[in-house]
């Protein structure tokens, strides 16, 4: 009896791929960086890195936000986003990347790490025009449309912003992300009203010449119930 010839394995790598988002200046704002070597040498692309052997998912993406990013697992939301294996991404052969959201509040300058040139934040209204390295442009528009999305129906607003926020500050998250504003009085209905999001706290914020404002934390929910829908304010 004859034995059957061992398949081949194919070689294919696995990467991890992070969308670091945060807002500064009021602006949605993505964490960049400047590529020091080969391919794409001199191009902007997102934060990125094969997965080592014995290493999860989770673990690699944490790595490359301290590697990279200079960034504490504490610091952000993280979350996947999709798989991006289209033959052809990466002329270094058959790479696989498995795309992160990293949100988080008010998050620092970077510092350069290993094997980056540079490192910065974007303003995401600021990239037209701009090349990204391999496919990131698509990587980045899918996290993107992926964030607004989850605005909708999730808490995820809240990643944004410190632990006590006011209703105005959540709207501008919204603002920002969307990129539209909002009524500030249907918004506060609509927030206020959805059960679990929000935790109204016996405070205020420090007064900037009006009336001060309600101090809120986020509340033990997940999913917006109504959800706050793009197509109306």
């Amino acid at each position: 009896m004859s034995s059957s010839p061992q398949s081949s394995v194919p070689e294919i790598h696995v990467a991890v791929d992070l969308i670091v988002l945060t807002l500064r200046g009021g602006e949605l704002s993505v964490l960049l960086i400047q590529r020091d070597d080969e391919p794409h040498k001199g191009s902007w692309a997102l934060p990125g890195g094969f997965i080592e052997y014995g290493e999860d998912l989770d673990g690699a993406a944490y790595r490359v936000l301290s590697d990279e990013a200079s960034l504490g697992s504490g610091a952000v939301h993280l979350e996947q986003v999709r798989t991006f294996g289209a033959p052809g991404r990466d002329p270094r052969g058959h790479v696989v990347s498995v795309a992160f959201m990293a949100l988080g509040a008010d998050l620092p300058d970077p510092l350069r790490g290993e094997d980056v040139a540079d490192a910065r934040w974007w303003s995401v209204a600021d990239l037209d025009g701009i090349s990204l390295a391999f496919d990131h442009a698509t990587v980045l528009e899918a996290s993107i449309e992926r964030a607004r999305s989850k605005l909708e129906y999730t808490t995820l607003a809240v990643t944004f912003l410190p632990e006590e926020f006011t209703i105005s500050q959540l709207r501008g998250v919204y603002e920002s992300v969307w990129g539209r504003s909002l009524d500030a009085g249907n918004f506060h209905r609509k927030a206020t009203r959805s059960e679990g999001f929000l935790m109204e706290l016996d405070r205020h914020a420090a007064p900037t010449g009006g009336r001060p404002a309600r101090l809120y934390r986020a509340g033990s929910g997940t999913s917006l119930v109504p959800p706050l829908l793009r197509a109306g304010d």
